[in-house]
């Protein structure tokens, strides 16, 4: 056994703390799972699920202490152990550990172009400055993660690409030689990226890239590029993804057209980029692939249809290309550039392409969300090809890389925006999300990290280009933009979308994706393709009738002549009938219009009785003085019954709704600003209009009072207030149902009313949105233009009138003459302004960190400059981008642009799906539940600051009187006087307090005593005492009440005049700094009797002849001296750590000749007295560090 021991112990070596568990060896600072058991001594253990069971090397050694048998048993089971766990070398069974080697610094190549450096290239999405900060948040992960590089420091270098074949490579020489990078991420540029990848080859170094996109890159990616792995997908894979496309729509043939304009003639950043129109050539060569792979497969021996297209060609020559398409595909993929798409979709808009019959599918990989939401939209461009080209891209397509949606890669857009914009201040990164060139990068890096731990752990170095590069490959993880698939050839699974057009919304939505891992079309939940020509499904990729209508059977003969007889017999019947009809309603109108049924007397309007607000406005309108900023759409220059509605506008005056009851109903009646009305049938017509509406979110008009002087429109009332009101009310919680409800409420009612006569409102704003007292918002203020049209005559305020304008459009502003009732277009503005209303609850037109007036804000408004001037919106403030995109749309500068309310019904009831289900009475229980909550939270915070003020009020009284006192107060009991047996009373003043007071003015007295009586409160506190008063320079102090303390008083109060005093020391005067202060202290014990005295500002009193002669003692006493009474010492000397000094006799008033003591100090205490002369006493020097009074 012994020779056995001896043999082992010579293999390799394994760090004691080592364990064996499993197939697993846990070395220090080495993860498990990276490490694999191959030998080892010193500690052999085997861990079973059950029993746990250890064997140690040291037990099986012994031979003193266990018979032979068992020696031998115990050796054999150990021997079959190690043989069962390692791993048996050719040459010999040795056991030897494993330690991984972690680098101290790696160092990451990047191989990109700098904006900075060449302005020329600042558009590309790849430069350093946008992909820089995703580099550095990935290094930052790695650094904090402990199981990745443990305490390697990663380091990044760059050189400048210039996305130039020359540049690029030489930076990698460069790079290679000065040994700065053991992976190289980049170059993009094609031009760049295929020399360096060669260069790398040669070297062993691994290169990363989001590049490499085109189809020879992957096809000879072992031969030519075995150390390059492309991030961001390849346009080999496209025709997989085509495929599938296709396959899932059931799509066969198809045709191509594609712009391959020779390079020399193509823009210069397009070819060295390698990612716009220059790469349609290279998709080509893939979509014929798939085609070619089509044809095998659905026995389809045609060639595929394809045109070549010049990026200069007019329209005439586009025309001619979709037309020799016709013949020979239904189906058409697009590739070129966004404005050249444009311009074909335009032109098979003019030859009847979008009827549903054709589709088409445009390549655009690299766009980004703003391009790609609304392509067909050119700012420069006429009205009418914007709407023509809107109107063809509902027959086409989008096929673009997966943009992420996840919150983690919204947080990891904005921080990256942050850090560029820190970083590099002269540079504008320019879009909303960061592209998918930068989260490749973010993701470049970790699929690194995750090679090199793996390598390193297998016993490789970080200079092992080929193995890492081959753990980069065949596999999966999670990165930022999703979940990154690399396949066996080094090439990433890209993930692909497929954008359609929503008519709803105007803007193109993803309605299915293609994930690269898996290989699969999975349409979008929740979202479907929208076909042109109202189909329910796909067009056959071939006509039923053949490219050539030769399928067809020939046409039908026409009517007979029996049967165009009989259908004009018919229409003629059917033409009298109508004529009748209608001339029987215009009869019936007349008679209408002639009873006036929409008359009310003024008479038969009841009010209520006066009340002290009534007379409050009557006051104030007979003075003239009406509120200016008019926020709630009814108000009144008389006064009956009049209802407050809380307002915090300008001068946080109220404002009032004059209300009255008509029939049996409260109605609120608005003035009509006229003297005279002169009733003539269109204002007939208009008022029978406005009788005739009938919605749940207008207003219900009762009718007019045309009785002079009181002339008025009348009503429905609603209790709540307006919209406003609700808004700029803080203690109202809205939630986003509760917000959403209110546009969904709005919309409806003007959806209601533009399909009405009425056709416009031309006020909407949030004072003519009122609630009712179901909480529903009511719209109000449309109609009767002849009543109103004096109105903004009459005000008064030039403020007011501004501020109205926050709402109106910006074309109707410009206007001298704009419309009375407005525009139907021009309401879509006003409710975008009321939606950020709702959004911020800051009031109208709110703009963050900028004051301007209303005036300002309409003027800037008129001017029309780019870019055009509006609200502060941003999309986080918002519970999602669809609402913030809807708003924006609404107050676009070009009303054509702006959707109407049929539209905005549609996809405000989609962002309010949660809050619009059931019936109405359940929605209405939902917002009576919701202004419920909004009651208790506001009881509670009441409440709360209820509470806070009563214990502020209880801790002013507790500092006025003792808390025990006080607190017998509060609970309203009486408080009597009470005698106390013995106490102690400390009184002070400062000498020559009259003389410095006279030499000072009256503010540094006052700042002298504050000073010195706050340094004071900050120590009495520190021990049982209660300070009574203080007068001038008086300051009065007792012990022993209201709570006794036995004898415990004298020693409280001779501890804190030891204090007091030792801190006039160090006090200093403000304004005589070079003066000592004087304190003169006298401290007495006796009986007292205590109580309240007085009931406004009641005081904490002491009688007896105790206070007497305890104030004879401080004046009696000597400047910066404790003077003590005998009753006092007599006390203290029971203690015997006090120290005192007879004083002598001494007279005092009223008390004759009586032997005083001065107080020096105590045993061990920090505020010793030292006599130094007559009146001199200085500090005794403690040998410890003076302690806080709070030690006492």
């Amino acid at each position: 056994m012994t020779s056995g021991k001896s043999a082992l112990s010579t293999h390799g070596q394994i760090p004691p703390q080592a364990e064996i568990e499993g197939h697993i060896i846990h070395a220090p600072g080495v993860p498990c799972q990276q490490t694999s058991l191959k030998r080892g001594r010193g500690l052999c253990q085997s861990y079973s699920k059950k029993s746990r069971t250890k064997l140690r090397w040291d037990d099986m050694t012994s031979t003193t202490s266990m018979t032979s048998t068992t020696c031998l048993y115990r050796l054999l089971l150990c021997l079959c152990l190690l043989l069962f766990i390692s791993e048996p070398s050719s040459a010999q069974r040795t056991w030897k550990a494993r330690t991984v080697q972690w680098p101290k610094e790696v160092s990451l190549g990047v191989i990109l172009p700098w904006a900075s450096i060449h302005p020329n290239l600042a558009s590309l999405p790849f430069v350093l400055e946008r992909t820089l900060p995703s580099i550095q948040i990935a290094v930052e992960k790695i650094h904090r993660d402990p199981y990745w590089l443990p305490g390697a420091k990663i380091v990044v270098n760059t050189k400048d690409s210039n996305c130039s074949d020359v540049d690029g490579p030489l930076a990698a020489v460069d790079m290679y030689y000065e040994q700065v990078a053991n992976v190289t991420l980049g170059p993009i540029c094609p031009f760049a990226l295929a020399p360096t990848a060669r260069y790398s080859k040669v070297w062993g170094v691994p290169i990363v890239s989001p590049g490499g996109c085109f189809p020879n890159f992957a096809v000879f990616k072992k031969k030519l590029y075995p150390t390059l792995t492309t991030v961001n997908g390849n346009y080999h894979n496209l025709a997989h993804v085509m495929q599938a496309v296709f396959h899932h729509l059931r799509f066969n043939n198809f045709g191509i057209l594609l712009n391959l304009t020779p390079m020399e003639e193509l823009n210069s950043l397009s070819v060295i980029s390698g990612i716009d129109s220059h790469s349609c050539k290279q998709q080509f060569s893939s979509l014929y692939e798939m085609y070619l792979r089509i044809s095998k497969t659905s026995n389809v021996t045609r060639e595929p249809k394809y045109k070549n297209m010049d990026e200069r060609a007019n329209s005439s020559t586009i025309g001619k290309y979709l037309k020799e398409l016709e013949n020979n595909s239904r189906i058409i993929v697009l590739c070129a550039s966004p404005d050249s798409v444009r311009e074909i979709m335009i032109k098979a808009h003019e030859l009847k392409f979008d009827n549903g019959e054709y589709v088409f599918f445009n390549i655009d990989l690299f766009s980004g969300n703003n391009a790609t939401a609304r392509p067909w939209y050119r700012a420069n461009d006429t009205e009418e090809r914007n709407k023509n080209a809107r109107k063809a891209y509902e027959s086409l397509m989008t096929v673009t890389l997966r943009k992420p949606t996840s919150e983690a890669y919204r947080n990891f857009s904005e921080e990256v925006k942050a850090r560029a914009a820190s970083m590099y201040p002269n540079f504008t990164y320019g879009e909303q999300e960061v592209n998918s060139f930068v989260g490749a990068f973010h993701d470049a890096v970790i699929l690194y990290a995750l090679a090199l731990n793996e390598t390193l752990a297998a016993g490789g170095n970080v200079s092992d280009g080929v193995n890492i590069t081959n753990r980069m490959w065949n596999r999966t993880f999670e990165g930022i933009t999703g979940t990154v698939s690399i396949d066996e050839n080094g090439d990433r699974n890209a993930d692909y979308s497929l954008l359609d057009l929503n008519p709803e919304t105007d803007s193109f939505e993803v309605v299915a994706e293609y994930f690269g891992n898996t290989k699969m079309y999975t349409p979008k939940p929740g979202k479907k393709i929208h076909w042109a020509g109202g189909r329910d499904g796909p067009p056959p990729d071939t006509p039923l009738c053949g490219f050539d209508g030769s399928l067809c059977p020939p046409k039908s003969n026409p009517l007979s002549p029996n049967c165009w007889q009989s259908t004009v017999t018919k229409l003629l019947a059917f033409t009298k009938l109508l004529a009748f009809t209608k001339l029987l309603a215009h009869f019936k109108l007349e008679a209408e219009l002639a009873e006036m049924n929409w008359r009310v007397r003024w008479d038969d309007i009841m009010f209520g009785a006066p009340t002290k607000n009534n007379k409050k406005v009557d006051k104030q309108n007979q003075n003239g003085h009406v509120s200016s900023h008019v926020r709630n759409s009814y108000h009144s220059d008389c006064s009956a019954d009049t209802i407050a509605v809380h307002l915090s506008d300008v001068g946080n005056r109220q404002l009032f709704t004059k209300t009255g009851y008509y029939k049996g109903a409260i109605l609120a009646i608005k003035p009509i600003p006229r003297t005279h009305i002169s009733i003539q049938k269109p204002l007939l017509l208009e008022i029978k209009k406005m009788k005739d509406l009938q919605n749940d979110h207008l207003v219900r008009f009762h009718g007019v009072c045309i009785d002079i002087p009181n002339q008025c429109i009348l009503t429905e009332y609603c209790p709540k207030g307006s919209l406003q009101d609700v808004l700029e009310n803080d203690q109202i919680k809205l939630d986003w149902m509760f917000r959403y409800s209110i546009m969904q409420d709005i919309v409806r009612g003007m959806t209601y009313l533009h399909s009405t006569d009425i056709r416009s409102h031309g006020h909407l704003k949030s004072s003519n949105c009122v609630v009712d007292s179901r909480f529903v918002v009511k719209i109000t203020d449309f109609g009767l233009h002849y009543f109103r049209e004096k109105e903004e005559e009459l005000e008064e305020d030039i403020y007011a009138i501004e501020r109205s304008k926050l709402w109106t459009a910006p074309e109707l502003l410009r206007m001298n003459s704009p419309p009375q009732g407005g525009t139907q277009k021009g309401d879509v503005y006003s409710f975008a302004i009321i939606c950020q209303e709702i959004v911020y609850r800051y009031g109208a037109f709110y703009l963050q960190n900028i004051d301007l007036s209303p005036k300002e804000i309409t003027e800037k408004l008129k001017k029309g400059m780019k870019p055009f001037f509006r609200p502060t919106l941003e999309e986080f403030d918002c519970p999602n981008d669809e609402l913030a995109g809807v708003i924006r749309r609404c107050w676009a500068e070009d009303p054509a642009e702006r959707p109407d309310f049929q539209q905005l019904r549609t996809v405000i009831k989609k962002l309010n799906k949660d809050g619009d289900k059931g019936d109405i009475l359940d929605n209405l229980l939902s917002r009576m539940e919701q202004y419920a909550n909004n009651l208790e939270a506001l009881v509670e915070e009441r409440t709360s600051d209820y509470l806070q003020e009563k214990k502020k009020a209880e801790e002013l009284l507790y500092n006025m009187l003792p808390r025990y006192v006080a607190s017998l107060l509060i609970r309203g009991e009486t408080v009597s006087a009470e005698w106390y047996d013995s106490v102690t009373i400390y009184f002070s003043d400062i000498c020559g307090f009259t003389a410095m007071s006279a030499e000072s003015t009256p503010m540094q007295v006052v700042d002298l005593l504050n000073d010195l009586y706050t340094c004071f409160d900050s120590i009495v506190e520190h021990f049982d005492v209660y300070k009574v008063e203080t007068i001038g320079d008086a300051y009065m102090v007792v012990s022993g009440l209201p709570c006794r303390n036995g004898n415990l008083h004298a020693r409280e109060i001779a501890r804190m005049s030891l204090a007091l005093l030792h801190n006039v020391f160090q006090f200093k005067i403000r304004h005589r700094p070079g003066d000592q202060l004087k304190l003169r202290i006298g401290i007495h014990s006796g009986p007292v009797c205590a109580g309240v005295v007085g009931l406004k500002m009641p005081r904490y009193c002491l009688f007896g002849d105790t206070v007497n002669t305890s104030s004879r003692m401080e004046s009696n006493g000597l400047p910066l001296r404790i003077h003590v009474s005998p009753c006092t010492k007599e006390i203290l000397d029971t203690f015997g750590t006090f120290h005192l000094e007879m004083r002598g006799a001494v007279e005092m008033k009223g008390k004759g000749s009586i032997t005083t003591f001065w107080l020096l100090g105590e045993k061990d205490s920090p505020y010793n007295i030292q006599q130094q002369g007559c009146n001199q006493p200085a500090v005794q020097a403690s040998t410890e560090k003076t302690k806080s009074p709070s030690k006492h």
